[in-house]
Protein backbone atom coordinates (compact mmCIF):
# COMPACT_ATOMS: atom_id res chain seq x y z
CA UNK A 1 0.00 0.00 0.00
CA UNK A 2 1.30 3.43 -0.95
CA UNK A 3 0.25 6.61 0.82
CA UNK A 4 0.89 10.25 0.01
CA UNK A 5 0.81 12.64 2.96
CA UNK A 6 0.73 16.37 2.29
CA UNK A 7 1.57 19.21 4.65
CA UNK A 8 2.16 22.95 4.57
CA UNK A 9 -1.16 24.43 3.49
CA UNK A 10 -2.81 27.31 5.30
CA UNK A 11 -4.00 30.89 5.15
CA UNK A 12 -1.71 33.60 3.82
CA UNK A 13 -2.10 37.17 2.61
CA UNK A 14 -1.62 38.07 -1.02
CA UNK A 15 2.07 38.45 -1.79
CA UNK A 16 3.04 35.91 0.84
CA UNK A 17 4.65 32.50 0.54
CA UNK A 18 3.89 28.91 1.47
CA UNK A 19 5.79 25.67 1.04
CA UNK A 20 3.94 22.41 0.49
CA UNK A 21 5.47 19.00 1.09
CA UNK A 22 4.26 15.56 0.09
CA UNK A 23 5.90 12.35 1.24
CA UNK A 24 5.16 9.01 -0.39
CA UNK A 25 5.47 5.95 1.81
CA UNK A 26 5.04 2.22 1.35
CA UNK A 27 6.79 -0.51 -0.58
CA UNK A 28 7.89 1.82 -3.36
CA UNK A 29 10.43 0.66 -5.88
CA UNK A 30 10.46 3.82 -8.00
CA UNK A 31 8.33 6.84 -8.94
CA UNK A 32 8.32 8.40 -12.38
CA UNK A 33 6.71 11.80 -11.87
CA UNK A 34 5.52 13.65 -8.79
CA UNK A 35 3.55 16.83 -8.83
CA UNK A 36 0.83 19.10 -7.59
CA UNK A 37 -2.68 19.76 -8.81
CA UNK A 38 -5.21 22.20 -7.42
CA UNK A 39 -8.95 22.53 -7.44
CA UNK A 40 -10.73 25.79 -6.76
CA UNK A 41 -14.41 25.83 -5.78
CA UNK A 42 -16.60 25.18 -8.81
CA UNK A 43 -13.63 24.47 -11.06
CA UNK A 44 -11.93 21.38 -12.40
CA UNK A 45 -8.73 20.05 -10.96
CA UNK A 46 -5.74 21.45 -12.84
CA UNK A 47 -2.05 20.72 -13.00
CA UNK A 48 0.08 23.23 -11.12
CA UNK A 49 3.55 21.72 -11.52
CA UNK A 50 5.29 18.41 -11.79
CA UNK A 51 8.78 16.96 -11.88
CA UNK A 52 10.04 13.66 -13.20
CA UNK A 53 12.70 11.41 -11.75
CA UNK A 54 15.32 13.09 -13.92
CA UNK A 55 14.47 16.53 -12.62
CA UNK A 56 12.59 17.89 -15.63
CA UNK A 57 9.78 20.21 -14.58
CA UNK A 58 6.62 21.66 -16.05
CA UNK A 59 4.38 24.43 -14.77
CA UNK A 60 0.98 25.91 -15.43
CA UNK A 61 1.36 29.27 -17.16
CA UNK A 62 -0.40 30.98 -14.26
CA UNK A 63 2.32 30.01 -11.76
CA UNK A 64 5.48 30.28 -13.86
CA UNK A 65 8.05 32.49 -12.18
CA UNK A 66 6.27 32.29 -8.80
CA UNK A 67 6.19 28.58 -7.92
CA UNK A 68 9.05 26.11 -7.82
CA UNK A 69 8.63 22.34 -7.69
CA UNK A 70 11.42 20.10 -6.43
CA UNK A 71 11.79 16.55 -5.16
CA UNK A 72 13.99 14.20 -3.23
CA UNK A 73 14.15 10.83 -4.95
CA UNK A 74 15.78 9.34 -1.86
CA UNK A 75 12.94 10.49 0.39
CA UNK A 76 10.17 10.04 -2.23
CA UNK A 77 9.10 13.56 -1.38
CA UNK A 78 7.97 16.43 -3.58
CA UNK A 79 7.88 20.09 -2.59
CA UNK A 80 6.13 23.15 -3.93
CA UNK A 81 7.52 26.54 -2.99
CA UNK A 82 4.84 29.14 -3.67
CA UNK A 83 5.85 32.80 -3.69
CA UNK A 84 3.98 35.99 -4.57
CA UNK A 85 0.71 34.24 -3.88
CA UNK A 86 -2.48 35.64 -5.34
CA UNK A 87 -6.11 35.16 -4.28
CA UNK A 88 -6.66 33.13 -7.45
CA UNK A 89 -4.17 30.56 -6.14
CA UNK A 90 -6.74 29.60 -3.51
CA UNK A 91 -7.87 25.98 -3.62
CA UNK A 92 -7.23 22.47 -2.44
CA UNK A 93 -3.80 21.31 -3.51
CA UNK A 94 -3.38 17.61 -4.24
CA UNK A 95 -0.15 15.71 -4.48
CA UNK A 96 0.19 13.13 -7.24
CA UNK A 97 2.66 10.33 -7.81
CA UNK A 98 2.56 8.86 -11.30
CA UNK A 99 4.21 5.74 -12.68
CA UNK A 100 4.80 4.22 -9.28
CA UNK A 101 6.40 0.78 -9.24
CA UNK A 102 5.50 -1.11 -6.09
CA UNK A 103 7.45 -4.04 -4.69
CA UNK A 104 5.87 -7.44 -5.47
CA UNK A 105 3.29 -5.95 -7.88
CA UNK A 106 3.43 -5.82 -11.68
CA UNK A 107 2.89 -2.63 -13.61
CA UNK A 108 2.81 0.98 -12.55
CA UNK A 109 0.27 2.86 -10.50
CA UNK A 110 -1.01 6.37 -9.89
CA UNK A 111 -1.62 7.73 -6.38
CA UNK A 112 -3.16 10.87 -4.90
CA UNK A 113 -2.85 12.60 -1.57
CA UNK A 114 -5.83 13.69 0.48
CA UNK A 115 -5.39 17.37 -0.37
CA UNK A 116 -4.36 20.41 1.61
CA UNK A 117 -6.19 23.74 1.65
CA UNK A 118 -4.41 26.89 0.52
CA UNK A 119 -6.26 30.15 1.05
CA UNK A 120 -4.85 33.47 -0.12
CA UNK A 121 -6.61 36.56 1.21
CA UNK A 122 -6.61 39.86 -0.63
Amino acid sequence: QVQLVESGGGLVQAGGSLRLSCAASGSIFSINAMGWYRQAPGKQRELVANINSGGSTSYADSVKGRFTVSRSNVKNTVYLQMNSLKPEDTGVYYCNADGVRVAMLPGEYDYWGQGTQVTVSS
